[in-house]
């Protein structure tokens, strides 16, 4: 193959090479089945791993990639694909995220559809051998199997009308790369496993992707060898047309007209998870490292729950006061996103209120997300005793008050009812750093602030609140990377 001799050691990940030792030690019928022109990228994490799998095997093989740390993904809806499992596995001396595909069934065809199962998965894991780090099947069996998807995929009249009808760079190089001679002398031993394919219509096929080849020979292609596929489709010909054109018009329509862009989610559900901790102990920049890791294969949403966005009614509330600035109906008094300390009127308790009812929201937002498969990232959380800042304001302004009204009360007890809704997270990771640290790394705000809130998050007991506690006075990556290890056990 034409990766065998140049997997060099130091850029195989070695999660695949734990993988490949132990699918061996426990003999497991598998083989890597597509693309192993292109192994060495497999081997390093830039290609997902194609792994075909005896489905006698299946919950032996499922139970080792959960014993290497892999988690089962669910694929958007239109992506599924039956017999077919997706796992996530994390690489701890790179970080990479790793990609396992378990087909238990071979199915291809056009990307839109993949509408064809090739009942030949007891055959091809039969041929397949060790090369290398990973078993692969007899190269002029993957030759066979790679025609018939290449000419599926881009053979056929409705994939040339779709503009689908040229190979990728890769495809062709894979195609290249099988298509020698001494393959080619073998294909016959191998044609009788494929349900009605004869020489004949086999090289008809491997004609047709090849380039300058005419129209008229690609469509024939195309059209013989889907009537000898007939009794491998899912679904029927004509319906199979129909499901691929409305997908061409409308995949591009909800992703470009109303940004509909599924990703994946993990298969046992979402994950709430705050980041809290003193100024300077790094609470965002973790937050936007785990949004880069994890948002590129999942759904990953950011939530702000110190600064929580203005909902429709706050945005009026808070336009009406500033108003009332404006007009020097009241001076203005500050936000309680800071520490003014000016005396309190009923503006700043409005305020005050409409901040709590933001983070209540949000609060709600994040439940619902991660109910629904969502990882849900949120910066800072609002939980009695911790932060003043980011919690009830209203007790204690009305402390210093001398005098009061029914409705600063009603005012008070409105924020107290929704701060008592916001219950803790299902997963909260506390940054601590030593004070002094951080009132070096904090240079943008006064010595006292930072020291005081890095203090109370120094000093809190975060074992009564099952919390997971990171050394943040380490180096950022350090730190990042044992952040990274709670997530991922936790998904």
């Amino acid at each position: 193959m034409g990766n065998e001799g140049k997997m060099e050691e130091q850029v195989v990940l070695d999660l695949v090479v734990k993988i490949c030792k132990t699918l061996a030690e426990n003999n497991i019928d598998y083989c890597h089945w597509k693309s192993n022109t292109f192994l060495l990228r497999s081997a390093s994490g830039e290609n997902d791993l194609d792994l075909l799998v005896n489905k006698a095997h299946s919950q032996r093989f499922t139970e080792i990639l959960s014993s290497l740390g892999f988690k089962e993904a669910s694929i958007p809806r239109e992506e599924v694909l039956p017999g077919v499992q997706d796992y996530y596995g994390v690489d701890q001396k790179t970080g990479k995220l790793l990609h396992v595909h378990a087909h238990y069934q071979l199915i291809m065809g056009n990307d839109l559809s993949k509408n064809y199962r090739l009942p030949v998965e007891k055959a091809y894991l039969a041929s397949s051998a060790q090369r290398g780090l990973f078993r692969v099947p007899a190269p002029e069996f993957e030759l066979v199997i790679l025609v018939i998807r290449m000419a599926l995929k881009h053979s056929t009249w409705d994939s040339i009308l779709m503009r689908h009808g040229q190979l990728s760079k890769s495809e062709r190089c894979e195609l290249e790369d099988l298509s020698t001679k001494e393959n080619l002398s073998k294909v016959d031993a191998i044609l009788p496993h494929v349900p009605g394919l004869n020489r004949g219509l086999f090289n008809l096929c491997l004609q047709s992707l090849q380039p300058g080849c005419s129209y008229w020979t690609r469509v024939k292609a195309g059209e013989r060898l889907q009537k000898t596929l007939r009794t491998c489709a899912r679904r029927s010909h004509w319906l199979d047309v129909v499901l691929k054109f409305s997908r061409r018009i409308w995949q591009p329509l909800l992703r470009r007209g109303f940004r509909y862009a599924p990703k994946n989610r993990f298969a046992n559900g979402g994950l709430f998870i705050a980041i809290v901790g003193g100024d300077g102990a790094g609470k965002t920049t973790v937050i936007d490292e785990l949004d880069n890791w994890l948002s590129g294969k999942f759904e990953v949403k950011k939530l702000h729950m110190g600064k929580p966005a203005w909902s429709w009614m706050t945005t009026i509330i808070r336009g009406i006061l500033k108003i009332g600035t404006l007009l020097r109906l009241y001076p203005f008094e500050g936000d309680i996103y800071e520490e003014a300390q000016q005396p309190h009127g009923i503006p700043w308790f409005i305020r005050a209120v409409c901040t709590a009812r933001d983070r209540y929201l949000t609060y709600i937002q994040a439940r619902r997300l991660s109910s629904n498969g969502s990882l849900v990232l949120c910066d800072r959380y609002s939980f009695p005793g911790f932060m003043k800042m980011d919690g009830p304001q209203c007790d204690s302004a009305m402390a210093e008050l001398q005098r009061t009204s029914r409705f600063l009360e009603f005012l008070v007890k409105k924020e107290r009812y929704y701060y008592e809704q916001i219950k803790l997270p299902d997963l909260l990771i506390v940054l601590k750093a030593d004070p002094e640290i951080t009132v070096r790394r904090k240079t943008n705000e006064t010595q006292v602030s930072v020291r005081a809130r890095s203090t109370e998050v120094w000093n809190l007991n975060w074992k009564t609140l099952s919390a997971f506690e990171v050394d943040a006075n380490r180096s950022k990556e350090e730190a990042f990377s044992q952040v990274k290890a709670i997530v991922w056990e936790h998904l």
